[in-house]
C-alpha cells in the first residue's frame, strides 16, 4: 500500500463501526508504541526525549503484568527508565477501579510529562482504569502535549478499538483511544497475527490496522508516524471502493501519514466509492474555471479571471490554505489580483474543518463573484474544507455564474480526481484518501508544472490506473479557461490532453494544444482557434 501512504473531522464513515473523527492536525501529544519483545533503545530514548529529557517526569504503569502486585518487582519496571536520568520516575499501580478513581491516587499524573504502560495482559489495564480518574488524567496529559507509550499490552490499549486476545479470530473491546481510528496488534510477525488483524479491519472497515512486530516501534507526532527498530510495521485496510484488502510492510525509517491512512480506510468504507467507474462528463454547466499550471499567471490570465468574476469591482475571495504556515500577511495572489485591477479582494483561510463548517466563517462567499485557490499543497485544501459548508459555498459561486480559479495546487484541487495529494510528498499521483478534488471540473484529472517538470510519464501511469478520466497536464505560465465543455488554452506554452480511448500517435500518448487554441473536453477533440 505504498500509495496508501485520518478521517475527516467532518464526515463520519457510514458504517455501524464508524471510526471517530480526528482533527487533521493529528494527535495532541506524541505516542511511542512498541510491538513487544526486545525494547529498541531508540524507542526508549525517544520516549524520554519527548517527555522532556532531563526534565522528564515519568509515570510507569505496570498493571498489565502479573508481577506488578509484587513490591520486589518494582525496580524491574523503574530501573530501565531511571538509567536515562529523567527528573523523576514513579510507579502507579492498582487492580481496584475504586482506588483508580481516587483523586489522591491519580495525582502523580497531573504533573507527569510521560506515561509508560508495561507489557502483559491488556485487559488488566482496561479493567483497572477505564472510566476512572486515572483514564481522565491520562487523556488530560495527552491533550496538553505529554507523551504516552507502551509495549505489547501497553501497545494494544492505545486505540479506541482494542484487540483483547484470540488466535486467528480476535476478541475485541474498548481501549483508551489515544490513537483514534486505528487498531494495534503487537508481536505481529513473530506470532503470525496478520490474519487476526485483517479480520478486525474487515469487521470495522473504517479503521486502520497497525501490526507492530517485536523489537519494533512507531513514534507518532502530530499526524506523522516514524518506524524504528529491527523488524517491520504492517498497515492493514479492508477491501472496498473497488479495491482489494491491503497489508503492506514498512521498515525502519519509513514515514506514515496518519490522516492519509484514516482517509483511505474511510474511502473504502464509504458506500459512494471513489473514484467512480464512470465519472460524469467534463462539463461546467455554469460559470467559468481558470486553471493555471503554476509558475506564475500571465497578465492575460489574470484579466480573464477578473472579467469572469464580474469585473474589477466584483468581490474576489482568495483561499491561501494550500500554503505552509506561517502565511504571509498578504498572499502573492492577492497582490497580483490588485495589480491587475481587482478592487475588492479578501482572503479566506482556516485549518479547522469545524470552523469551515460554521456559517459565519464563509459568509464572505455569499456575494463573491470569484474564488481563487493558491499554490502550495492541495491536500491542505482537502483537510480544511472537504465536506464542509465552505466547500458547498465554493460551488455556489460557480453555480450562480461566477469564476473559480487557481494555480498549481489551486489547479489540481479543481478537478474531480486530484493528482499528487500525498501529504508526505508530491510524487504519488494517486494517494488513496486524497484522490478526490473539489470537482468543479468533473470527469478530469488535472496536473500542473507539466512540461517544465517533465511529468508526462506520471500522467501516463495515472491514466493506466484510472482510464475513465480525461487527463489534463497544464504547463507553467499557462491556463485552461473552461466554459461549458470547451477549454481554451491561454498563456505562454501548451497543455496536454490524455484520452485513453485514442490510439497513441507514435510514442506520444497525449495530444498537445498550444496557447490560442481550444479543446472540447466532452467530445475529447481539438477544436483549433
Amino acid at each position: 500500500m505504498k500509495s496508501l501512504l485520518f478521517l475527516l473531522a467532518v464526515a463520519a464513515v457510514p458504517t455501524a463501526a464508524a471510526a471517530p473523527p480526528v482533527d487533521p492536525a493529528g494527535l495532541p501529544g506524541p505516542l511511542v508504541i512498541v510491538g513487544g519483545g526486545k525494547m529498541p533503545a531508540d524507542a526508549r530514548q525517544a520516549f524520554v526525549d519527548l517527555a522532556g529529557k532531563a526534565k522528564a517526569k515519568i509515570v510507569v504503569i505496570p498493571t498489565a503484568s502479573a508481577a506488578a502486585d509484587d513490591p520486589k518487582e518494582a525496580d524491574s519496571f523503574l530501573k530501565p527508565w531511571q538509567e536515562l536520568k529523567p527528573a523523576s520516575v514513579e510507579l502507579l499501580h492498582t487492580r481496584d477501579p475504586k482506588k483508580a478513581d481516587d483523586a489522591d491516587f491519580a495525582r502523580p499524573l497531573a504533573e507527569a510529562t510521560g506515561v509508560w504502560f508495561s507489557g502483559g495482559d491488556q485487559s488488566r489495564l482496561t479493567a483497572a482504569y477505564r472510566g476512572t480518574r486515572v483514564e481522565k488524567a491520562l487523556k488530560e496529559l495527552h491533550a496538553r502535549g505529554g507523551v504516552i507509550g507502551g509495549t505489547s499490552a501497553g501497545a494494544a490499549v492505545m486505540t479506541d478499538l482494542m484487540i483483547a486476545g484470540g488466535a486467528d479470530t480476535a476478541k475485541t473491546g474498548p481501549g483508551f483511544g489515544f490513537l483514534p481510528g486505528f487498531v494495534v496488534d503487537q508481536h505481529f510477525v513473530a506470532r503470525k497475527r496478520q490474519k487476526r488483524l485483517e479480520g478486525v479491519v474487515a469487521e470495522h472497515p473504517g479503521s486502520v490496522g497497525l501490526g507492530i512486530d517485536e523489537a519494533t516501534a512507531v513514534v507518532l507526532r502530530g499526524r506523522v508516524a516514524r518506524v524504528i527498530g529491527e523488524s517491520t510495521v504492517t498497515v492493514c485496510v479492508a477491501k472496498g471502493a473497488g479495491k482489494p484488502a491491503a497489508a503492506d510492510e514498512y521498515k525502519a525509517g519509513s514515514l506514515l501519514d496518519l490522516v492519509q491512512l484514516r482517509r483511505a480506510a474511510a474511502n473504502r468504507a464509504d458506500k459512494e466509492a471513489f473514484p467512480p467507474a464512470k465519472p460524469p462528463a467534463p462539463v461546467v454547466t455554469k460559470g467559468t474555471l481558470v486553471i493555471v499550471g503554476g509558475g506564475g499567471a500571465t497578465p492575460d490570465i489574470w484579466k480573464r479571471f477578473i472579467d469572469a468574476s464580474g469585473g474589477p469591482d466584483a468581490r474576489i475571495v482568495v483561499v491561501p490554505t494550500a500554503m505552509e504556515d506561517p502565511l504571509a500577511a498578504e498572499s502573492v495572489e492577492e497582490k497580483s489580483l490588485k495589480k491587475f485591477g481587482a478592487k475588492n479582494v479578501v482572503a479566506l483561510h482556516t485549518r479547522s474543518p469545524k470552523e469551515a463548517d460554521d456559517p459565519k466563517f464563509s459568509e464572505v462567499l455569499l456575494k463573491a463573484g470569484g474564488v481563487w485557490f493558491s499554490g502550495g499543497r492541495q491536500w491542505r485544501f482537502v483537510d480544511a474544507y472537504a465536506g464542509t459548508l465552505t466547500e458547498k459555498r465554493f460551488h455556489e459561486v460557480l453555480a450562480r455564474g461566477g469564476a473559480v480559479g487557481g494555480s498549481s495546487a489551486g489547479a489540481s484541487i479543481q478537478s474531480e480526481f486530484m493528482p499528487r495529494g500525498h501529504p508526505l510528498g508530491n510524487t504519488v499521483m494517486a494517494a488513496e484518501g486524497y484522490e478526490r478534488g473539489f470537482g468543479f471540473l468533473p470527469g478530469c484529472a488535472v496536473d500542473q508544472h507539466f512540461f517544465a517538470r517533465k511529468r508526462t510519464a506520471d500522467m501516463t501511469g495515472l491514466m493506466k490506473k484510472y482510464p475513465q478520466y480525461l487527463g489534463i497536464g497544464i504547463d507553467e505560465g499557462t491556463a485552461v479557461v473552461v466554459t461549458g465543455s470547451v477549454a481554451e488554452v491561454v498563456g505562454r506554452t501548451k497543455v496536454a490532453f490524455y484520452d485513453t480511448a485514442k490510439k497513441p500517435d507514435g510514442d506520444c500518448d497525449y495530444e498537445e494544444v498550444p496557447a490560442g487554441e481550444r479543446y472540447d473536453l466532452a467530445a475529447r477533440k481539438r477544436l483549433g482557434k
